[in-house]
């Protein structure tokens, strides 16, 4: 993958390879800027919509539609062209009531999946890591950088703390409610969010703890009963028995 640095500006030829756009054409590249998710695993809004969506033909419309407020990430407007675009982000066009979910794809890396009303009202995290802070309370520190606070009634047994660094809670949107919690476990169904094996989905048949994530092998068996493996810092929990979002056609049963 492409990096980035720190410069305020992105020559086109520099992008991360999954990025859809001209690079012939272009000298620069719109830039994401420091935002929920890595720039390195994101695209710029304007990307996202002059580029995937096709809204506009340049990035003077692309910008004017964003600037608008015809573009919700997550339940909210976003006027930042630059804003970054990750994985199961949830994208509303205003004007046209078109919902997408950003999710990991083969070979492109990253795909705008279309969804309806009901999948849009929610979105999958994972748990990063997680710390106790005043009064006992559990603050969960998710996949798009957001927080949550998990508050408990009782810090010595905090019975509420169910939360563990690699499970999924599915979070209402814009409200960031809980509403479920999807564990790391064997059994369950994931997603590969990076490596080789980026956008295959399996469940979870075994695993093998390394000293750190990186070095953690996952064993997963795909929907035709073809297993595979990836590091322990690609999995992402989409669900116990079936997956909780829809996925493209023939990812899963």
């Amino acid at each position: 993958m492409a990096r980035m640095g720190g410069s305020r500006r992105l020559k086109a030829l520099n992008t991360p390879a999954y990025w859809p756009i001209l690079r012939k054409k272009y000298k620069w590249a719109v830039k994401p800027s420091p935002g929920p998710h890595p720039i390195e695993a994101s695209l710029p809004l304007l990307v996202v919509v002059r580029d995937i969506l096709g809204l506009a033909d340049t990035a003077r419309e692309a910008r004017k539609i964003i600037s608008e407020g015809h573009i919700e990430v997550d339940g909210r407007i976003r006027k930042n062209y630059k804003y970054p675009i990750g994985f199961m982000d949830v994208i509303r066009v205003r004007t046209t009531g078109d919902l997408y979910r950003v999710l990991p794809y083969p070979v492109k890396h990253m795909i705008l999946h279309p969804i309806g009303e009901e999948e849009a009202e929610y979105k999958l995290l994972r748990v990063e890591n997680k710390t106790t802070v005043k009064g006992g309370h559990i603050q969960l520190n998710l996949y798009d950088g957001r927080n949550v606070l998990v508050k408990v009634s009782d810090p010595t047994k905090p019975v509420e703390d169910v939360y563990k660094t690699l499970g999924t809670v599915k979070l209402s949107i814009p409200k960031q409610e809980i509403l479920e919690y999807y564990p790391f476990e064997i059994g369950n169904i994931a997603i590969i969010v990076g490596g080789r094996n980026i956008g295959r989905v399996g469940k979870i048949i075994s695993y093998r703890k390394g000293i750190r994530k990186f070095r953690s092998v996952v064993t997963l068996e795909d929907v035709n009963g073809v297993q595979f493996q990836t590091s322990m810092e690609y999995i992402f929990v989409i669900g116990k028995e079936k997956p909780e979002i829809s996925l493209p056609e023939g990812a899963w049963k």
